[in-house]
């Protein structure tokens, strides 16, 4: 099984159709590079103009519950809005997702294929980075994500539905890998031995994060759970921090989780499928710029334990990342996409460099953390 799958645009195109969208359909192109869902940028032509909708098939493989995933979204994207408008925002359109209703007024569409299809208005001059490319972006996405959680410190009504379950739970990723690892159903254990005895090595690691949580050093907040940069989007002229994207692994978890993840993605000079893991370096300007933006977003609200933890938590993420990866290339490719058959293997490598150099450098982080939060 694939975590993903290109579709013919005949579907696309027919799903499309379900959507409250005013016009006519005049194009449809495959959108975007993530690892799960199929996106395509949808233009509609109304009245003479021309208007772009992000149109998605949600995989529903990865997340099983579609409609609570959905639910999710629609109350974290209706509360937000209401707070930036109640605190003056302007182009609300642009600084939080908008969902086009269907026909019917669902938030998603189930076609007779048994795909699920949701579409957000598009939004222009605007672009997410895979690597990021100097300390003022990396600056500009922290604050983002910061500024991201704190719209949701009062989320009011029930907990969000885990869309899935234990998703940054570091020990039951290492547990996940244990078994792949003893049965090797794809005999690729082998080709990985230097990566499973890295893993070994460090398996100590793994219980940090939660650990903090379950002695009740760390709150349960409303969290994305996937910063990656590319999931921030950045003005094309002016650079600033526009809108954060992707909202499907929105649900409860750790603060610490999203700053993490937004050290393991916006510190290296490459990408995270390098070829090259002797590239891979955790580059301590970057870091500094994504704790002054994360701070200057959260220092309101975040407790003395999140903010001290803040460089451990690179180190965890990145490590849970790696072990993913490595899990799903012994599963034999499952869950990511992936262009080569040991494209997984060599996302794992960069992960573990990643992760030496945090360690290698980790009071250098502390030392910054402490002078961003004052």
């Amino acid at each position: 099984m694939t975590a993903s799958r290109t579709l013919p645009l005949e579907a696309p195109a027919a799903a499309a159709a379900a959507f409250a969208i005013p016009g006519e359909l005049t194009d449809v192109v495959p959108y975007g590079s993530g690892h799960i869902n199929d996106t395509y940028a949808v233009t509609f032509t109304h009245r003479g103009a021309n208007r772009r909708y992000l149109l998605q098939r949600i995989n529903h493989r990865v997340f099983r519950d579609v409609p609570a995933l959905m639910s999710n979204i629609s109350r974290v994207c209706a509360h937000a809005r209401a707070r930036l408008e109640a605190e003056g925002a302007a182009d609300l359109d642009r600084r939080v997702l908008t969902l086009v209703p269907t026909r019917d007024g669902q938030v998603y569409h189930l076609d007779e294929a048994g795909l699920y299809w949701r579409v957000y208005l598009f939004i222009e001059g605007a672009t997410g980075h895979d690597v990021v490319q100097s300390p003022e972006q990396a600056y500009a996405a922290a604050s983002a994500f910061g500024r991201f959680q704190r719209l949701l410190t009062d989320l009011p009504g029930e907990r969000l539905h885990e869309t899935i379950p234990d998703f940054h739970h570091t020990p039951k990723r290492l547990a996940a890998f244990d078994a792949a690892l003893s049965e090797d159903r794809h005999n690729r254990a082998a080709d990985a031995a230097a990566e499973i005895a890295w893993l070994e090595a460090h398996r100590g690691l793994a219980g940090a994060l939660v650990s903090l949580r379950e002695r009740g050093l760390v709150p349960e907040r409303v969290t994305h759970n996937d910063t990656k940069l590319n999931n921030v989007l950045l003005d094309d002229r002016t650079q600033e921090a526009v809108c954060v994207i992707d909202l499907d692994t929105l649900m409860p978890g750790l603060a610490l989780y999203d700053f993490g993840d937004l050290v393991r993605t916006s510190t290296s000079p490459v990408a995270e499928d390098e070829p090259d893991p002797s590239r891979v370096t955790m580059r301590l300007p970057m870091f500094e710029a994504l704790a002054r933006g994360y701070l200057d977003a959260t220092h309101d609200f975040l407790t003395p334990a999140e903010v001290e933890s803040l460089p451990l938590a690179g180190q965890v993420i990145t490590l849970t990342i790696g072990i993913r990866f490595l899990t799903d290339y012994l599963q034999g490719d499952r869950y990511f996409k992936t262009k080569h058959p040991g494209h997984n293997l060599q996302r794992c490598r960069t992960q573990f460099a990643l992760v030496d150099s945090m360690i290698a450098q980790h009071e250098r982080m502390l030392a910054c953390v402490h002078t961003a939060a004052g």
